[in-house]
């Protein structure tokens, strides 16, 4: 029977349609980063060998993450019978399936309603040249309650010109509607909701879990814009859906991050590295990591106390543009004394095509988009409510050395 199905004709109602709206219409839909939509049979039979052309070589869908190398959620990956599913397709000439005079299928998308959407007030008009810019947008909006947060969708209207985003909530009232801001965003904030880079998809809070919104309070949107050689306008968006009661687990980040970057033109190989010693108990339930155009590799594990090294994520082919949030399948237990690293590798030659300066420069640290970063924020949960203090201050006495310039 299996030999029979593969044997028939591959169409697009039947076959590909559903491969399309698993893996592709998520992003190949109108306002999102596609550059042509797959909604409908129309949009994908012209383009049926090019599909399959970049989903053979696996360029697409973009899925980054190593496989074998940390078990993820959402995994991006086509299998080898969908990818042989678009393969027929394309060369049988791309049939549609449906008798002639039929309307032509259509790719179906779950709708998801958020509960708040914010945008900013008006427009902001970014200058066609010059360095790149920080600002903060506060949006006033009615909160008469404390509520919790369980996703948050950036999006932006002008994708070519957002480095990327972190947004914020406060209680103050002195603020004006936007104003300069360059790394932080200039005061205390009540709560963070976390933030986009290019290629995030929307950001979903795992079970029991949430962030806060204060009662009577702002959001605060920190964007980072970078100028494309002409006056460009931006009026993001941000949709936020709340879940029902107060969450009962709580995430904290452990950030390996290096600011010791400083690759000479031409190296090909550049490494910097971090740890961190993990003091209780803790389950690791996702993993994000940040890096610039340079970037090539990106690792990341965990050495157990007993010597036995878990993989947490394996990236080989780093792109500036496909950066994401990785949530795990099962939460990975860390146990007390559990070492962390990262390892990040940099190509500064003429031969990375991502490099964004012919001739290679010298490249730093630095938050514009030509310097580099490195940075691996592991998302944890500890096993006990009790411990967060302890957690805490062993990560902010990692930040005290780190500003110290002892590591």
């Amino acid at each position: 029977m299996l030999i029979l199905i593969a044997l028939l004709a591959a169409n697009f109602s039947r076959d590909v349609a559903p491969i399309l709206n698993k893996h592709c219409v998520t992003c190949h839909r109108a306002g999102e980063v596609g550059p042509f939509p797959l909604e409908t049979y129309d949009d994908a039979a012209p383009r049926a060998k090019l599909i399959a052309k970049v989903t053979a070589s696996r360029y697409m869908p973009p899925w980054k993450p190593t496989h074998g190398y940390g078990r993820f959620k959402g995994e991006r990956r086509l299998t080898q019978a969908e990818i042989a599913t678009l393969d027929r397709w394309a060369a049988e000439g791309a049939p549609n399936g449906r008798a002639r005079g039929t309307v032509t299928s259509t790719v179906a998308r779950e709708v998801v309603r958020p509960d708040l959407s914010i945008m900013l007030r008006e427009p902001y008009q970014l200058a066609g040249d010059g360095p790149d810019t920080y600002r903060c947008f506060v949006i006033p909006f009615d909160s008469r309650e404390e509520r919790w947060v369980r996703s948050v969708a950036f999006v932006p209207s002008n994708r070519k010109i957002v480095h990327h985003a972190l947004f914020f909530t406060t209680t103050r009232r002195d603020l004006p509607g936007d104003y300069p801001c360059f790394g932080t965003p200039g005061f205390l904030p009540s709560s963070s909701l976390g933030g986009w880079s290019p290629g995030n998809a929307p950001l979903e809070m795992p079970e029991g879990t949430a962030m806060r919104l204060p009662k009577d309070s702002r959001v605060v949107m920190q964007l980072h814009f970078h100028p494309t050689g002409k006056p460009e306008q931006e009026q993001s968006t941000l949709h936020l859906n709340f879940a029902a009661s107060p969450p009962v687990r709580h995430i904290v980040d452990v950030g390996l991050v290096s600011r010791t970057i400083d690759i000479p033109p031409g190296d090909a190989s550049y490494k910097v590295r971090d740890h961190f010693t993990i003091p209780v108990n803790v389950h690791a339930v996702g993993i994000i990591p940040h890096a610039h155009y340079v970037a090539r590799e990106v690792k990341g594990w965990a050495t157990l106390p007993g010597g036995r090294r878990v993989w947490l994520l394996w990236i080989r082919d780093w792109d500036f543009n496909w950066q994401d949030r990785y949530w795990y399948r099962e939460p990975l237990a860390l146990p007390e004394g559990t070492r962390v690293e990262m390892e990040f590798t940099y190509d500064n030659s003429a031969a990375n095509v991502r490099n964004p300066n012919l001739p290679p420069q010298r490249v730093t640290w630095g938050p514009g988009t030509t310097d580099e970063m490195a940075g691996l924020h592991i998302q944890v949960i500890p096993d006990r409510e009790e411990d967060l203090p302890e957690l805490g201050r062993a990560l902010w006495g990692k930040v005290m050395r780190m500003v110290g310039g002892r590591f």
